[in-house]
């Protein structure tokens, strides 16, 4: 029995307080921002008081080609055309742009593939091929002079890399080429989302899909010759939500894969900090058991938040596996040794030697309350550890849960104090803030590692999205069974006074 690659149906959910959005408040990259903190810090229609009013807006079905279990990124949200546009990619290396107030289809873009190696007819849930990578929305208009000291409005640019691993630049309002494709990566790799920072895309990539090294990528669209940088990292560099980039534009990103060995130019089981553009080694940090921790294959999997603290950054981390979360120093990641952070918590969540999917996944998030109370969020998979106590529980969450922790000093130094963790969730995705209200994906997914991702699918349960008070965890909404299937690299966007995000097609079409 052959599984064909049809169209398959994938829906994409909206709600929000009203039918109508207000101007403004975009999501134009992974998380909302280049140090990915997931925080809408401009979003005014969504509060605790109208949160009876969401409601399902509507559902679209896109022609997307999935491949094993990706299929849709989550949008990003635009402000074009006096309305607000809705970005979407899928894994068919198409680019499909929506009227994000009345879910309709407005234009797409498919791009062919362009390369000497042939694409991968193949996918894997490890290495689905196809267009994977979240892509990214230049932030705002910019202006420029124009010859008679007048100023003219650059078009806003769609920037995306298709499985033959170009660089592609798209006008949101009418997907028309804003430049020629430009080589960035090798092809049939699989890099996570992009980050934009100035002028500079960067991409990170890992499980050497296609047969090409793990690496962290940069291009820089500002140099005539659009120059590309590289650094090979030796692990993996995960994380769903692509690099995080600090204030000061230092790359970072955790590795898996392999013990570090700096001397050989490895990076496995580690954090990195990588120079703007040259993608220079700038500092590195390899916790104090990443020895124990690869022999068990308990990976650094999840994608920094960079935090501002006392005029520095910042980085918030998880072992992602094994289940801690720290803290480091940009300045000194991990101290003279490079293995000593500022922080390091205790076991949060029960890891699995055995591949269970447990433990901090995907990435983090991060937001700051009206007193100045900065806050930390993790994503959950699996049940708590029994000696780890939350000051405020939600009920039990044998499945996962999102924790909610305080940034506070002790003894002169931050650590990460527990405050609440949320009702259960099934491998629940990053979540999002706004407006004192936390949205945690449910995402549905059957996600122990190993076996087909046909058996995986049919395994897995329909997503549920949730509201919760921000400083307590409590449950304010539930999106029901209106979502009918799961999310693979789930991913919540909040713009405008809405929530979107994509499912999975419901069904595997077989002959």
């Amino acid at each position: 029995m052959t599984r064909l690659n049809h169209w398959l149906a994938c829906a994409l959910i909206a709600s929000a307080a009203r039918a109508q959005s207000s101007r403004g408040s975009e999501w134009t990259t992974h998380s909302g921002d280049p140090q990915r903190t997931a925080w809408q810090k401009n979003e005014t229609r969504i509060g605790k008081e109208r949160i009876g009013e969401f409601r399902l807006l509507w559902k679209l079905k896109l022609d997307n080609q999935t491949r094993a279990l990706h299929s849709l990124t989550a949008p990003l949200i635009v402000n074009a055309l006096y309305r607000d546009l809705a970005v979407v990619a899928g894994t068919g290396d198409t680019i499909y742009v929506l009227d994000a107030d009345l879910g309709r289809l407005l234009w797409k873009k498919h791009f062919d593939y362009q390369s000497a190696t042939p694409q991968d007819q193949n996918p894997t849930w490890l290495c689905p091929g196809g267009l994977v990578a979240k892509p990214v929305v230049t932030p705002v208009a910019a202006f420029v002079r124009g010859g008679r000291g007048g100023t003219v409005r650059t078009p806003r640019s769609i920037y995306a890399v298709s499985s033959d691993g170009n660089l592609h630049q798209l006008s949101v309002t009418d997907g028309e080429d804003l430049g020629p494709p430009v080589r960035f990566m090798p092809p049939n790799g699989k890099p996570y989302s992009l980050n934009l920072v100035d002028n500079t895309i960067y991409a990170i990539t890992g499980q050497r899909c296609g047969g090409n090294p793990n690496a962290a990528y940069a291009i820089d669209l500002s140099s005539t010759d659009k120059k590309v940088s590289s650094f090979p990292s030796g692990g993996g560099l995960w994380g769903i939500a692509g690099p995080a980039i600090g204030t000061d534009g230092t790359l970072y990103g955790e590795t898996g894969d392999g013990l570090a060995d700096p001397a050989k130019g490895l990076f496995g089981t580690s954090v990195l900090a990588l120079t703007p553009k040259e993608l220079k080694l700038k500092d590195y940090y390899t916790p104090t058991n990443a020895e124990w921790l690869t022999k068990r294959d308990l990976d650094l999997n999840v994608t920094p938040v960079i935090i501002p603290y006392k005029g520095r950054d910042l980085v918030a981390g998880a072992t992602g596996k094994e289940g801690r979360l720290f803290l480091l120093d940009s300045k000194s990641l991990g101290g003279e040794d490079h293995r000593k952070p500022l922080y390091r918590s205790d076991l949060i969540v029960n890891y699995d030697v055995q591949f269970d999917a447990k433990g901090i996944w995907g990435s983090l998030a991060s937001w700051e309350d009206a007193k100045g109370m900065r806050w930390i969020l993790a994503p959950l998979w699996g049940p708590l550890h029994p000696d780890y106590k939350f000051p405020v529980a939600n009920g039990d969450n044998p499945s996962g849960s999102i924790g909610a922790f305080k940034l506070v000093e002790q003894n002169d130094k931050p650590v990460l104090a527990p405050a609440w963790v949320s009702r259960d969730l099934i491998a629940p995705a990053p979540p999002v803030v706004a407006n004192g209200i936390v949205f945690a994906l449910s995402s549905g997914e059957y996600v122990r590692q190993g076996g087909s991702a046909e058996a995986r699918a049919q395994r897995s349960t329909h997503a549920t999205l949730y509201a919760l008070d921000a400083e307590t965890g409590k449950e304010l909404y539930s999106s029901g069974d209106s979502i009918t299937s799961f999310t693979h690299f789930g991913a919540l966007s909040v713009a405008s006074g809405r929530v979107f995000l994509t499912q999975r097609a419901s069904h595997w079409f077989d002959q």
